[in-house]
């Protein structure tokens, strides 16, 4: 296995205290649905505990909670109360819909892997061969994880429900906006693309938008103030998520495995297409772009990946990438300072801020 590679930043930023107190009211919302409803469905079949365990079990392994954090302080920011029981249904449902995507994502990017243990579909495939059960053990895999995924959806629109209009627009729009930026994903890592024009949509559909611009929306909206908040928020958020997604990037290739809970060099074993990706295919020699041309190919090997490490940083493209998040998250601090909000969510979401750029998971 590859190393992971120190890539020089500004200096990680601390885990925010308020993420921790956040993210344990949203645990525990998470952690009575679901308990009530392995509960409910073992009366109606034993085997329905299987994959609603295997949710909860993802749920609760860890997790940053930072899309529910970054709509709670938009929501206190814009005068709601932070224990209105609303704020902590819409939260929890964020979190949920970010396991969906998890967990389809891991299907379509075949990863073994997820928060250190192995992805739902992995454990599924194992279950199957151990049982020497009927079939192609990867389908019902396969089957089991979308439909765990599809379990996560439905229990976050149920958290959801009762959203005024505005409120419930935004969160459509959410969702709709993920599922594009996936298939951005899926379609540009098939076709072999090294645009950096597709590379950086992708960032803003696939995560940059869902993890931060259209949370804050939400807590805007949800407080009663979607409109005159909207402009300062997406200012703020917009840079903020596209950097969080380049630091995601940075992570997946060069990253600690025992710190991300998945293999270093990942995006390149899955052949991704990422602003990281497009900046080396620019910068790279001829000898640079034929290694390039071996991502995403089923062969390749550890060699290789420490190969393309090596090359994105000697190349500058690392550089690159460390520059475009310094100045996103500068770009994203100063909007913040005049956002119309109360001080201390500015300083909460100050503080979220520096850790989605800056952090080492």
């Amino acid at each position: 296995m590859s190393e992971p590679v120190d890539v020089a930043s500004p200096g990680l930023a601390p885990v925010p205290a308020s993420l921790a107190v956040v993210g344990a009211a949203i645990e525990a919302r998470v952690h009575r649905l679901l308990d009530a409803e392995v509960d409910r469905w073992s009366l109606v079949d034993e085997g329905l505990r299987v994959p609603l365990d295997r949710l909860r079990t993802l749920v609760l392994a860890g997790g940053k909670r930072l899309r529910p954090a970054f709509f709670h302080w938009a929501f206190v920011g814009a005068g709601g109360d932070p224990d209105d029981p609303r704020a902590v249904d819409l939260g929890a449902a964020l979190e949920l819909l970010h396991t969906f995507a998890l967990v389809h994502d891991d299907v379509m990017d075949n990863a073994d892997t997820r928060r250190g243990g192995p992805s739902v579909h992995a454990a599924a495939i194992t279950d199957h061969r151990a049982a020497g059960w009927r079939g192609e053990p990867r389908r019902f895999g396969e089957g089991v994880a979308i439909l765990v995924g599809d379990f996560a959806f439905v229990y976050a629109d149920m958290l959801a429900d009762g959203l005024d209009d505005e409120s419930r627009r935004i969160y459509d729009e959410l969702r709709v906006e993920l599922c594009g930026g996936q298939y951005l994903d899926l379609a540009a890592t098939a076709s072999g693309v090294r645009d950096s024009g597709v590379a950086r949509r992708i960032e803003w559909y696939k995560s940059g938008k869902y993890t931060v611009e259209r949370p804050l929306h939400l807590g805007a909206a949800l407080a009663g103030r979607p409109d005159d908040l909207r402009a300062a928020l997406s200012a703020f958020g917009l840079p903020l998520g596209e950097a969080f997604q380049m630091r995601d990037d940075l992570l997946s290739v060069f990253g600690d495995p025992a710190l991300t809970g998945k293999p270093v060099g990942d995006d390149l074993r899955e052949g991704k297409l990422t602003p990281l990706v497009a900046a080396t295919a620019v910068r790279a020699d001829t000898d640079g772009r034929a290694l390039l041309e071996r991502i995403g190919t089923p062969d390749i090997g550890t060699a290789e990946i420490a190969a393309l490490q090596t090359l994105m940083v000697e190349c500058g493209a690392v550089r690159e990438v460390e520059t475009a998040i310094e100045g996103l998250v500068a770009e994203s601090l100063t909007a913040l300072a005049d956002a119309p909000i109360t001080e201390p969510a500015r300083t909460a979401l100050a503080e979220l801020g520096n850790y989605a750029a800056w952090r080492d998971r």
